[in-house]
């Protein structure tokens, strides 16, 4: 395993970081997320990334059972806030009220005292900035968590949150957003604002949901109870990820892949940690085997033509426009 250290802080974090999203609570029982929270242990995986609202709170309660009996320094527990976790009108949002109520539901859910990084799930666009930074700042000076992060803020939001936890003297040290071959969007403005400012990315979806591993066929439907693959066993063609020209010049990666020596799930995985900013890459996995194989990107340095290539490949396919940010495919 490599680590890395996360933004401008003393912190170190796993290269690869394992997100529960979509498969503790929902996919898969508490054996089998345990049985994926230990192997990833073995592999040296040390980052854990969650959120409150996945699987209507039930994924930080497996993951907070998997963990248990682990020695908690040696762990990095990342979670979130924003997205409803409740029927009232303040069960959501980044107001004080829920933020404060939301940690401590996470914090006894996950079965510790503290979180190493605390993230805004996505922008809140109905409370006062100040008003979150402050409620941030109060659990941070209670020591409920070491670190601030941020979830798919666009640019202009990300230097106001700096600005203000600088001036509340904690620390924001951190961006989640959607990144992989196919999805560059924060390449044009958010990489080089967070160099600036000391962030670094923890990025999800690495392998588009599944898509750069090439299980998806060209003209074929996905396969059985994928998220791509409707119930009759069809695709799920207006998705951006499963249309043809997608699916088929995906399959043309397989051989560059097959050159790095690398699967194609670690290849992508492989692929986003060629970017200097990224400080870890999130990869969810149902199965142990799913683990193994992710982490073999863990290191890997790939040489600048195969990266070439790889552009080559994809062509205008990728999308870079800055102003998608906003506009990614939501997760809960």
């Amino acid at each position: 395993m490599e680590y890395r250290k996360l933004g401008n802080s003393g912190m170190y974090v796993s290269a690869i970081a394992y997100g529960n999203w979509t498969t503790h609570g929902e996919q898969i029982d508490q054996d089998a997320a345990t049985e994926c929270v230990r192997t990833a242990l073995d592999l040296g995986i040390t980052t854990f990334d969650t959120a409150d609202a996945y699987a209507g709170t039930r994924a930080e309660t497996a993951l907070g059972e998997a963990l248990k009996g682990t020695r908690r320094e040696g762990l990095e527990l990342f979670t979130k806030v924003y997205f409803p976790t409740g029927e009232g009108k303040n069960d959501r949002g980044l107001s004080r009220k829920h933020i404060m109520e939301s940690i401590n539901g996470s914090l006894r859910r996950l079965r510790t005292d503290y979180v190493d990084l605390y993230q805004a799930h996505r922008y809140d666009y109905e409370t006062p900035l100040e008003e979150t930074m402050q409620a941030f700042a109060d659990i941070v000076r209670a020591g409920k968590a070491h670190y601030i992060g941020v979830s798919e803020w666009t640019v202009d939001e990300i230097r106001r949150g700096a600005k203000l936890a600088r001036e509340l003297g904690i620390h924001l040290v951190s961006s989640q957003p959607q990144y992989n071959m196919l999805w560059r969007v924060i390449e044009p403005e958010i990489v080089p604002l967070s160099q600036e400012l000391g962030l670094s990315q923890i990025v999800w979806s690495p392998i588009a949901q599944g898509v750069l591993t090439g299980k998806y066929l060209p003209g074929q439907g996905g396969p059985a109870a994928s998220r791509f693959t409707t119930d009759d066993g069809g695709a799920k063609t207006e998705h951006r990820y499963m249309q043809e020209e997608v699916l088929e010049r995906v399959q043309e990666l397989k051989p560059l892949a097959e050159e790095a020596g690398l699967s194609m799930a670690a290849f992508a995985v492989a692929w986003v940690l060629q970017n200097q900013n990224v400080s870890s890459a999130i990869v969810g996995a149902s199965r142990p085997e799913q683990l193994r194989d992710n982490v073999t990107a863990a290191g890997v340095r790939l040489d600048p033509e195969l990266l070439s290539r790889v552009d080559a490949v994809l062509g205008d396919l990728v999308e870079r426009d800055p102003a998608k940010v906003e506009s990614f495919p939501e997760r809960v």
